[in-house]
């Protein structure tokens, strides 16, 4: 036993070393807002928990679910070649610097992924590494097939708060196979309640798996990058990372294998890595625990001499029996219905941010606010709109008012109509719907930004452009819809058959053209042309929201020159005198 307890101190102290030697130098290297406390951790005390992250949003991708504890070893891995070389073999490192080949082609996918949909996440490939060396071993060291999937499911402890956060059952058990509780799920761990939002195709198969690598590390990237939230800057990982999971020690555990990763590594076959030793909860509900070695039956004892019975006690009066406790209620089994917490009309204009937030209060049947409640608002419907992000579903925790404030909404292109949906989680119960309704871009001003006559020679082409800019209520209105037809008369607004005209592509003449304001409200017409026929003509420009806008387009007949006499027109004329 003092050998085994020997050992234990010495990994720990070798671990303690390469944290503070990592986020040391992370601290130097990437930002000056990390500090590390005198053994080596950085300190997370001004980072928003999981629960409450600063967006609002109260789930972690894991629930906080246990992770392996290993930390890489003190020596580098030797740096892998640069990918132009063709020619160098791939460096060969320490063995933990290994990366299973599916598990490290589906990281540096997602990383390519999230540099183009997000730029500003600046998210590294490494930091999906060392995510997905501590939450699964880097998928039980590759054990996955072809295209991602683990052979076997990779599923943490039950979630019913022995030990570990209570999380009621969110998906009928169709990803973890538990329909009272929920476990955390696959190679990165995702919970069902965040994976049902922050699921992702990696692979283009048409299916969210969160057993794929190729999805689930996507949907970390994804999951990491939202708010934008900057890699490059240590407060924004810093905050990534504890929503990933609400744990300093797991903070620090991410940043010492992302150190790591960052000096170099290879690409090992698919099932030939590692698998950590440790968890942080020593493998309790994760890892069937090994069979210890039956000790030596001990000798039996000499029996001894009965005793001489003794005299039976007079029995007592039985007392009042002990009535067996009520459990108490969780929170959320005590909602019995959801109310509307005074959500203003949520209307908006196209590409413009609702002011309005929407809502929700958790009330019992006899009314009473309920706390630390998680509240999903889902948007639903043919819209374009997301919260504040880019993402469609957000999951708030009531606060000690039973209310939940759902995130800020934003409005895309689309024009029209939507909901949003409020449900419990964790419970069968009417959801409550929002209206929202997003109206088309508008413009309520259109001037001219030129004063210049436009005149044209019968048969010509006018020598300006039209062009207007659009205001909305003072403002530069951009991308607002717009029609500029040729008309017959102020009185008269259908298309006129003749006078000045637009091209098409093809080169034939046009007289009405449907166009949009650009980023700056303005407006600039194709070229007008002139047929044969002299005259003033108006060109009406209207928009969405109303601004009208007539321009007066003068055509003058085409000079005729008198012919110059020939020499015997004049020699006849002469004699004729």
């Amino acid at each position: 036993m003092s050998a085994h307890f020997g050992t234990r101190l010495r990994k720990g102290a070798v671990n303690t070393t390469v944290a503070a030697l990592a986020v040391a130098a992370l601290a130097a290297s990437q930002a000056p807002d990390v500090t590390a406390d005198g053994h080596g951790r950085q300190t997370a005390a001004d980072t928003p928990s999981a629960a409450d992250d600063g967006s609002g949003i109260g789930d972690s991708a894991t629930g906080n679910s246990p992770y392996y504890t290993d930390l890489p070893p003190l020596n580098s891995p030797l740096p892998a070649p640069s990918e132009s070389s063709s020619t160098t073999p791939a460096a060969t490192g320490t063995t933990e610097a290994g990366i299973p080949a599916t598990v490290l082609d589906a990281y540096k996918k997602a990383e390519a992924e999230l540099a183009r949909s997000k730029p500003g996440c600046n998210l590294p490939w490494q930091l999906l590494a060392a995510i997905g060396k501590v939450e699964s071993g880097q998928a039980r060291g590759g054990n996955v097939t072809a295209d991602g999937t683990t052979i076997s499911p990779i599923l943490g402890p039950v979630l019913n708060g022995v030990g570990f956060a209570n999380i009621s059952d969110t998906d009928n058990g169709a990803y973890d196979g538990d329909s009272t509780y929920d476990r955390a799920v696959g190679p990165m761990q995702f919970i069902p309640s965040t994976w049902a939002w922050a699921g992702r195709d990696g692979n283009a198969d048409g299916k969210k798996d969160p057993n794929n690598i190729y999805d689930a590390a996507l949907a970390a990237g994804h999951y990491l990058c939202r708010y934008d939230w900057d890699m490059s800057a240590t407060s924004g990982m810093r905050s990534a990372i504890l929503s990933y999971n609400n744990s300093t020690d797991y903070l620090n555990t991410v940043l010492s294998w992302l150190e790591y990763y960052r000096k170099g590594t290879h690409e090992i076959p698919n099932g030939t890595g590692t698998v950590p030793d440790n968890r942080s909860d020593d493998g309790t509900g994760y890892t069937p625990t090994s069979p210890s070695t039956p000790s030596t039956p001990s000798t039996p004892s000499t029996p001894s001499t009965p005793d001489t019975p003794s005299k039976p006690n007079t029995p007592s009066t039985p007392g009042t029996p002990t009535p067996t406790p009520t459990p108490t209620p969780t929170p959320t089994e005590t909602v019995g219905h959801l109310e509307d917490a005074g959500t203003a009309s949520l209307t908006t204009t196209a590409g413009d941010a609702f002011t309005e937030r929407i809502s929700t209060r958790a009330e019992t049947a006899a009314g009473k606010a309920v706390a630390k409640v998680r509240i999903r608002f889902t948007v639903v419907g043919d819209t374009d709109a997301t919260f504040t992000g880019g993402e469609s579903v957000a999951t708030i925790v009531t606060d000690a008012k039973g209310v939940a404030l759902a995130p800020a909404l934003q409005a895309g292109e689309k024009t029209g109509g939507f909901t949003v949906r409020a449900t419990v989680l964790g419970r069968t119960l009417s959801a409550l719907d929002y209206k929202a309704t997003v109206t088309a871009r508008a413009a309520d001003t259109l001037a001219r930004t030129s004063s210049t006559a436009l005149t044209c020679t019968a048969g010509g082409k006018f020598a300006d452009r039209v062009e207007v800019k659009a205001t909305y209520k003072g403002a530069v209105a951009d991308k607002v819809a717009a029609t500029a037809t040729l008309i017959k008369s102020a009185d008269d607004t259908t298309t006129n058959d003749k006078g000045p005209y637009f091209k098409d592509a093809a080169g034939n003449p046009v007289r009405t053209l449907d166009l949009q304001t650009d980023a700056n409200g303005l407006l600039t017409l194709p070229e007008l042309y002139a047929d044969d026929t002299a005259g003033t003509y108006l060109l009406r420009i209207t928009t969405t929201g109303g601004a009208t806008l007539t321009v007066e387009l003068t055509v003058t007949a085409a000079e005729t020159s008198t012919p110059t006499p020939t020499p015997s027109e004049s020699e006849s004329t002469t004699t004729a005198s």
